[in-house]
Order: C-alpha cells, then structure tokens, then sequence
C-alpha cells in the first residue's frame, strides 16, 4: 500500500481513502468481538437446549480461546507470506463458514467443534485488523486509527449481552450465529473492493519449529489455566499438567526466537523499550480489569435478579464512558505521546473500581452505572493508546509482528485474569448465597428458605463480588508503574524505530 504523506505530528487527519480501509476492519472486528460476548449470554440455553452441563457448554468459549490462541502467532509470518488482503478474506471466510456450522449444531461436542474453526478465522481478524490500518494510516495517525479500531471494542461488551439477550428471548439461539452471515458477506465485499492489492514476500522462510513450539504451548497453557473455575483449585491434575507442559513449550520457544532470521514471534522486538513498556502494563491491566469486567453482568443477574436482557442494558454505561474518551484520547495521543493519557485513563479506572469494592446487594443503580460510566471512560483513555504507544514506533514489516505480539498478550492476560478473578468469586460464595441467587429465579424455592436467608445470601454474594473487584484493583496498581515510563511528549523526526538484525 502506498505510504501517506507524513504531516506534523498531531496535524495529520484520517482522509477518505483510510477511512475506508477503517471501515472494512470495523466490521470484521465487530463480527468476533460480538460474537464471544454474545454466546456469553447464551450458555445457559446452551445446557437446557443440549442437556449437558455448564462446565461443558463453557468449552464453547475455551475452544474458541483456545483456537485464537493456536492461529494468532502464525498471523504475523502469513501476512508478510500472502499479503494482509488475502489473509483477511479468507479469516472472514472461516469465520462466515465457521458460523453456518454452529447454527446448525446437532449436539454440544459439534457446536464446541464448529466454535473452533469459527476461532480459527477470529483470531487472524484483530492482529491483521490492526496491521491493515497502521499501514493504511503511517505512524503519525497511529493513535487515532487505534481510537477507531477501538470502536468494536466498545460495541462488543455493549451490543452482545443486550444483543445475545434479545435474540434468544425472542428468536431462538441459532440466529446468535446466522446473524454473522450477512455482516461477513458485507465485509467480505468490501474488503475485496477496498483492500489494496497485495505485495507479501514470498522469499521470507517459515519458522516450523517456533510453530512447533508456541502454537501447542499456548493452547496447553491456556486449556489449563481455563480450567482453574472449574477445577476451583490450581493444585488440580487438569490445569498443572496442561499449564506446566505448556510452560515449558513456551520457554524453549523463547530460546529459540532468537536463532532463526525470521522467527515466529520476534522477541527481539523487545529491544524497543516503548514496545517492551506497552506489554507490561497492558498485560497487567488485562489481568486486573478484563477479568474483572466479565463478573458485571454476573453480579446484575445473580444479586439483583435482571434477566439476561436487562443486564445487558445495564452494562452499557461502561461502553458509553469508553466512546466519549476513546476518540479524545486517540488524538491526544498523536499530538503529545502516551504517558499522561494512559496514566488519566488508569486512574479513571482504579477510581472506578475502588467503587465496586464496597458494592452491596441494595447499592444504588446511580452509583454502580456511575462506576461502570467512570471505568469505561478510563478504559477509553488507556487500553487503546496503550496499543498505539507499542506500535507507533514500529515500520513495515515490524509492523505485522508487533500487532501479533500485542494480540497474543492481551489473549493471555485476559485468560489468566478471567480464571484468577472467576476463582475468587468462587472461593468467595458459600452454599446460602447460592441458594439465595436459586430463591430469585424460583419463587417455590423461596418458600422453603426459613426467614432472611435469601438477603443474607444476597449480602455474602454482594460481599464476595466486592473483594473479588478489591483483588483487580490491587492488580490494576501494578500497571501504573510500567505507565510511568511511557514518553510524555512527540519528539519530531525522532524514531525508537528498532532494527532487528539476524542472529545465528
């Protein structure tokens, strides 16, 4: 793709031509990250529908993680390999495929087994996102490319609950699939129109044994750390030996990144102090808040009895917060570099999350969808340009490499945080308390409770929601101390740009 004209820092504008190229990617984005919050929503239907058990049906979320996590670290080398418009086309493609077959399921070992091929194409669609735009878009409007790709990010965790809610209550839980269908076909047209035409380098030599390596080892690792809420325990069987093989698989790829000229993963890229600053503090954001935002809806639905639909409204707060600073942030970032804007965003945040500390099973909705309105406009003002701050100083080819690392972070980071905030909510709720969420959904359960165990079921629950956010904002501390050596202002005609030079 032809590069653009490179303004002054801050002066450059997103013209036609990108935000065409952003349109494309937008709805590719849209399409996955809808997609995993919508199915959120549905894994109870899931158990009724299939008679299986909700350990089970949750498999239709860890396969798909665990596909994302097998595909994302080829993504880098098959898009220098083939060309990013190829590649992209034909991740809509599994995805569009990988849809039709999970709606069609005929039992849950199937659906689990369509979601893996629908991961297989979703987890190729961020990484390649994010390159197309970078490329379309050059270094200096970096930050406001990323604010825009940030866009799906909002939507999803605001339009899948409500989205996922609605379709299910009122159509059946097939269309939670179909209605991938038409936005891929659309986005496959317009991909194929819009795209340029692509230039890969065929003469760039695969790394089989980094392969070998990385793509098993993040799958064994994160099978086994997916496995913590289930097994309750980290001492278990089923997450030690998976999460321990796949370690140690990836320790030994990272002895070998540094031997072949064109590694998998080039950790080398590490030497950019920017880059190494940018995945320490999103993996430990992450950790603490990813996994932390996944119990919301959880705490509407089991302390305060919403339905699926309703608790789904309720979260939005959180993606409205994120659209008022996200595009803001994303300018600001181009015009006066990273550091004071991540720094705000993760206060907003940290200032969010002391709030649903003390949350409690009669809180006042204005206080909680405050907090949430308050975290979301902090995620707005640090997830992304944190993003932008590991890739704005990267070129060419290191362009596709460094949006592969970052995706395979956050994939991790969230995992690892999903399963640690999951199991101390768990280690937090006694036999009263879910009792009391079963008295809510069945009124005849209720009768045969004595007097006040449901409220006093309700408050240990309340009260096990608080610790476990009290636990991710302890976490979300540790991030701001990679944050506070983000650069604070543009240096012009300065590049961290880092040659990476082969080592044999």
């Amino acid at each position: 793709m032809t590069e653009s004209p490179s303004p002054p820092a801050g002066e450059a504008k997103l013209d036609a031509a990108v935000l065409k190229v952003a349109a494309v990617v937008v709805l590719g984005a849209i399409m996955s990250i809808l997609d995993i919050t919508v199915v959120s929503v549905a894994l109870p239907t899931f158990q009724a529908e299939f008679d299986a058990s909700y350990a089970h049906v949750a498999w239709t979320m860890t396969g798909y993680t665990l596909a994302l996590a097998t595909v994302i670290p080829l993504t880098g080398w098959a898009a220098d390999r083939f060309g990013t418009k190829r590649l992209y086309l034909l991740a809509l493609l599994l995805f569009v495929l990988g849809s039709v077959l999970c709606s069609v399921a005929w039992d849950i070992t199937s659906l689990i087994t369509f979601r893996v091929l629908q991961g297989l194409g979703g987890g190729m669609l961020m990484p390649l996102g994010m390159t197309i735009m970078t490329r379309a878009a050059g270094p200096e409007r970096i930050g406001r490319v990323m604010a825009v790709l940030g866009i799906p990010m909002l939507l999803g965790p605001i339009g899948g609950p409500i989205l996922g809610g609605w379709m299910i209550e009122s159509l059946s839980w097939h269309w939670i699939f179909l209605i991938n269908v038409p936005i891929g076909i659309v986005a496959m047209f317009a991909a194929w129109r819009i795209l340029a035409k692509d230039s890969p380098t065929p003469s760039e030599s695969f790394d089989f044994v980094g392969m070998l390596l990385m793509s098993p080892g993040l799958a064994l690792f994160l099978y086994g750390v997916s496995s913590i809420p289930e097994e309750g325990t980290v001492a278990a069987a089923k997450v030690l030996v998976p999460a321990g093989v796949g370690a140690v698989l990836i320790a030994a790829f990272v002895r070998h990144a540094f031997k072949p000229e064109h590694p998998l993963i080039d950790l080398r890229l590490f030497k950019n102090k920017q880059l190494t600053t940018a995945v320490v503090t999103l993996s430990l954001f992450a950790i603490a808040v990813m996994g932390a935002m996944l119990l919301i809806p959880s705490y509407f639905l089991q302390v305060r009895g919403e339905s699926t639909l309703q608790a789904g409204i309720l979260v939005a707060p959180q993606g409205l917060g994120a659209m008022l600073t996200m595009p803001i942030a994303g300018r600001l970032v181009d015009k006066t570099g990273p550091g004071r804007i991540v720094l705000f965003g993760l206060t907003l945040v940290l200032g969010g999350m002391a709030v649903l500390t003390q949350v409690g099973a009669q809180t006042s909705y204005v206080v909680v969808l405050g907090a949430l309105f308050l975290m979301g406009m902090g995620m707005g003002a640090s997830m992304m340009p944190t993003m932008t701050a590991a890739l704005q100083t990267l070129r060419d080819h290191m362009i596709a490499r460094g949006s592969t690392m970052m995706n395979i972070v956050q994939q991790v980071a969230t995992s690892i945080g999903t399963a640690v905030m999951s199991v101390v909510l768990t280690n937090q709720t006694t036999e009263i308390a879910q009792a009391a969420v079963a008295a809510q959904r069945a009124p005849a359960i209720a009768e045969q409770l004595p007097p006040g165990v449901v409220e006093q079921g309700l408050d240990e629950l309340a009260s096990g929601f608080g610790t476990t956010f009290t636990v991710a904002a302890v976490l979300l501390l540790l991030a701001f101390v990679p944050a506070l050596f983000f650069p604070r202002r543009v240096r012009a005609g300065e590049s961290d740009t880092v040659e990476v030079m082969p080592m044999h």
